[in-house]
């Protein structure tokens, strides 16, 4: 896309400012580094990342019918959750192919509010408002969406709104931050603790600005974003997880609570049941790999006899391990953990082990 097409979050004129690197991501003007991909990965492993993570879809499902509708497409059990409370969940399509994965909570007593991935968020609300029933309402919400990860982020937090420090992991309040109604998460897509605060779009650059001042904060650009969600082992849709992958398939069953189970009321519910029970035909694996030049997405993954069995979707290296790593799909044969294979980088086969997830303890 050319910049002129690329759509900007508020903090667009923030990034440039500091001197980021720009690139398209998602449709969207996004920094991809500011001081070097490695500095930025490691300060937040040590310390606090400060993302701008606002080209992520928000919306709110509203009414009385709001939950029961909500479960019709997604595996986990949402008419237990409390408020205060959100958990991750898979979007399933008829055939149990994950549209998308996502974050739903309820940090009021309106309803849900659900964070979607930047480049599907288009395809969910047209999805949702089609397929809502009753009085569910979907309303889509123009705001910007900050993540603080690192270490020392809840003190960085507590020292501007105490409760945070007491607020557990997957919980979320709604509540004045900053001097603005802000929606607040204990969550995060890097492996660290950490927050998501969704704030009004016009005050995002003076709240950005604020954290900043803090030593113990720098900003992050999508490049260590990436890095640290593969040492997670977090799997990134389009990439990792699509439409065309069950959650068996992505190695996402602790999403598929028992009693939706039990029930066999979701989309896909057919497929993903049988595949629980007899095993699917690939799963996604962790990978040491183990000599050479970094695997990277589409990558042919081989048996230690040289037969192409599988593929990389994400690779590259640790920086927090000092090794490289990858995620990938092999057949459930080839899944167990110290199974020797092999990955063709650059044409030329590298040794590879199949490794638990997350790579780096979390």
């Amino acid at each position: 896309m050319t910049d002129q097409a690329l759509k900007t979050t508020p903090l667009n004129a923030a990034h440039r400012r500091l001197g980021a690197r720009m690139v398209g991501f998602s449709g969207y003007d996004m920094p991809v580094q500011y001081e070097g991909v490695l500095a930025e990965h490691r300060w937040t492993r040590e310390h606090v990342g400060l993302f701008d993570v606002s080209h992520m879809g928000q919306c709110k499902i509203t009414g009385a019918d709001a939950t029961a509708q909500f479960q019709r497409f997604v595996p986990g059990d949402y008419e237990i959750l409390k408020a205060g409370k959100q958990k991750y969940t898979l979007l399933l399509n008829k055939d149990g192919g994950i549209i998308d994965d996502l974050m739903a909570g309820r940090p009021d007593h309106d309803g849900l509010f659900v964070v979607v991935n930047a480049g599907n968020k288009d395809e969910d609300f047209a999805f949702w408002n089609a397929n809502l029933e009753g009085d569910a309402k979907l309303t889509v919400l123009d705001r910007a969406l900050i993540a603080i990860q690192g270490p020392e982020a809840a003190e960085l937090m507590s020292a501007h709104e105490p409760v945070l420090a007491e607020m557990g992991f997957m919980e979320t309040a709604r509540l004045m931050l900053f001097g603005v109604d802000a929606y607040v998460s204990r969550s995060g897509y890097t492996g660290e603790d950490g927050y998501e605060i969704s704030v009004p779009a016009d005050q995002a650059e003076r709240i950005w600005n604020t954290l900043l001042e803090d030593a113990r904060v720098k900003p992050i650009g999508l490049g260590a974003r990436d890095s640290l969600r593969l040492e997670s082992g977090l799997p990134l849709h389009g990439h990792d997880i699509d439409a065309a992958t069950t959650p068996v398939e992505g190695a996402l069953t602790f999403a598929l609570s028992k009693s939706r189970k039990e029930r066999a009321d979701f989309n896909g519910a057919d497929i993903i049941l049988q595949q629980l029970a007899e095993g699917p035909s690939r799963v996604r694996v962790g990978l040491h790999v183990k000599e050479g030049a970094p695997a990277r997405e589409g990558a042919e993954i081989a048996d230690a006899d040289g037969n192409i069995i599988g593929k990389v979707t994400s690779g590259g290296p640790s920086p927090t391990l000092g090794k490289n790593i990858a995620m990938g799909f092999v057949p459930p044969a080839f899944a167990e953990l110290g199974t020797e294979l092999k990955v063709l980088v650059r044409g030329k086969p590298a040794a590879a082990e199949v490794i638990a997830m997350p790579f780096v303890a979390q």
